[in-house]
């Protein structure tokens, strides 16, 4: 049996480490929250905020919804309000790329505006994040994109804004469906390509995966699965798809939404656990002083018995958080980071939530609701334990079923609840 581990959230008297600085490479919901944190719990030593993009920390879900539609600006989406920051007092450094880090040094190399610089670094949380993946031959393509940050999303509303006569979009994820779900609501003929059977259906299941694709077609999406991309091919500009199956797309709008990849190349040689992300223990700590944060930290989740990189906002905020004060306690303090993920897509007049951990095998239970109307609450269940919950307009079942999750309530009397 594992010893109990403190509260999180609570430093103890005794326990806190002198630290002069922290460095947090990464401008983002994690690394923001992150700095908040450490001000909260008293620390006063000088915080760098390093950040590659030329903007202040913003918020990234309304990226491919209410920025794509037009419906917000980009002044609706930071994170913290720009006063905010004197009384944080931080080194809020933008525009400024992490080149290179030596564990055995404590060395920081980062290049920025005003050139190159190396400096020692005290503690150090990686929130680097994720760069998405892309299809070959398209590099420099207009009108072929993807959407990760803010400069993505104003570049593609810009080219939805002239009026294309048709959108690809390349993979059914949630990033992928939430900007086909947008194209839809300003009335662009969208044709959304997944290579699987099912939109999801390796993490959902095939039934869940179903009601996904119905949702879609039934708000005029051509949705074609089982089949890839072969080549997207145009001049200056992309003029069509041509997919595995010889079937050829007119389009002068491609979005690729087929994965990221853990942005962590500038750590190679670092002396760092580099898998699939920065590999940590339980507690979030990659080395003494060094933590990571968010969709580029991999950690064993003890509530799951599994290691997982996790990519969603709120993983992004209690992860920040935690990995910041796990910077100023020693291991004797430290406590283990045991979430339930959890995450939100907007589509169309769906509110999609998904809590827990969830595999296409497990066992699913509808527990409220139906299927046919799209609007339910579905358990998840795995040799006999409560592993997740998804719901279609069922916020308060999520939550609640999210909570039998973290409390470890078996499968047989989460679905006897009857929430």
């Amino acid at each position: 049996m594992r010893p109990a581990l403190p509260e999180a959230g609570h430093l103890h008297r005794g326990l806190i480490l002198s630290r002069d600085s922290i460095h947090i490479v990464g401008a983002s919901l994690a690394g923001i929250r992150a700095a908040e944190a450490l001000r909260r719990d008293g620390f006063d030593g000088a915080i760098a905020l390093i950040g590659e993009e030329p903007h202040l920390p913003y918020d990234r879900p309304p990226l491919s919804k209410q920025v794509l539609s037009g419906a917000w600006e980009p002044d609706r989406i930071g994170l913290t309000k720009e006063e905010k920051y004197p009384e944080l007092a931080l080194d809020v450094r933008l525009s400024t790329r992490a080149t290179g880090f030596d564990l055995a040094s404590r060395t920081l190399d980062t290049a920025g505006p005003n050139g190159g610089s190396s400096e020692h670094v005290d503690g150090l949380l990686i929130a680097t994040g994720a760069r998405c993946r892309t299809l070959p031959g398209t590099d420099g393509m207009a009108g072929v994109h993807v959407l990760r940050d803010l400069d993505d999303a104003l570049a593609l509303r810009a080219d939805f804004d002239r009026s294309p006569k048709r959108v690809v979009v390349v993979g059914a994820g949630f990033i992928g469906a939430e900007v086909a779900a947008t194209a839809r609501g300003r009335e662009i003929p969208v044709t959304m390509i997944e290579a699987l059977p099912t939109p999801l259906g390796r993490v959902l299941g095939e039934q869940m995966g179903s009601v996904m694709a119905d949702v879609h077609r039934e708000h005029g999406v051509d949705l074609r699965t089982g089949v890839g991309v072969e080549s997207v091919d145009g001049g200056d500009r992309v003029e069509r798809v041509t997919l595995s199956d010889g079937s050829v797309i007119e389009a002068d709008v491609v979005v690729v939404g087929i994965g990221v990849i853990p942005n962590t190349e500038w750590l190679d040689g670092s002396g760092l656990e580099i898998d699939n992300g920065v590999v940590c223990d339980a507690t979030m700590l990659a080395a003494p002083g060094v933590t990571a944060a968010g969709d580029v930290a991999r950690w064993p989740n003890l509530r799951f018995d599994e290691v997982m990189r996790v990519e969603h906002w709120d993983n992004a905020i209690e992860q920040g958080v935690h990995a910041a004060k796990r910077l100023l306690v020693d291991d004797a303090a430290a406590v283990a980071f045991t979430p339930v993920p959890w995450f939100w897509s907007d589509q169309y007049d769906r509110k999609i939530q998904l809590a827990g951990r969830v595999r296409a095998d497990d066992d699913v239970e509808i527990v409220d609701g139906s299927l046919e109307e799209r609007r339910f609450a579905a358990l998840y269940g795995r040799q006999g334990k409560l592993v997740g919950v998804l719901g279609f307009n069922r916020p308060r079942h999520v939550m609640q079923y999210k909570t039998m999750i973290q409390d470890g309530v078996s499968f047989v009397d989460a679905i006897a609840a009857g929430i």
